[in-house]
């Protein structure tokens, strides 16, 4: 079984940053595709990026130029470094594993939230 936990999130002020931590407890993190998503009340899940095995990484247009995902396969984690942090941007972000392109993982999530 693969479980992930995101860690980092909280409040911040427009304009401010948050990195975002999706730590897997499996091996198979490195051969695998992650992605962010994000939801805000009312709202559906979005994605927000991705980076797949090979390091591959794409960006919703909203948030590109302002945040950046990575992974560290020797740690199994895969990160999202958010800058220029907007209100628009409020929403619980959740981590994605994709195993062999069929089965998906999700963790709890985090909170996001830009005040104005």
């Amino acid at each position: 079984q693969v479980q992930l936990v995101e860690s980092g999130g909280g409040l911040v002020q427009a304009g401010g940053s948050l990195r975002l931590s999706c730590a897997a407890s499996s091996s198979i993190f490195r051969f695998s595709a992650v992605g962010w998503y994000r939801q805000a009340p009312g709202k559906q899940r979005e994605t927000v990026a991705a980076i797949a095995s090979n390091g591959s990484t794409n960006y919703a247009d909203s948030v590109k130029g302002r945040f950046t995902i990575s992974r560290d396969n020797a740690r199994s984690t895969v990160y999202l470094q958010m800058n220029s942090l907007k209100p628009e941007d409020t929403a619980v972000y959740y981590c994605n594993l994709v195993v062999a392109g069929t089965i998906n993982y999700w963790g709890q999530g985090t909170q996001v939230t830009v005040s104005s």
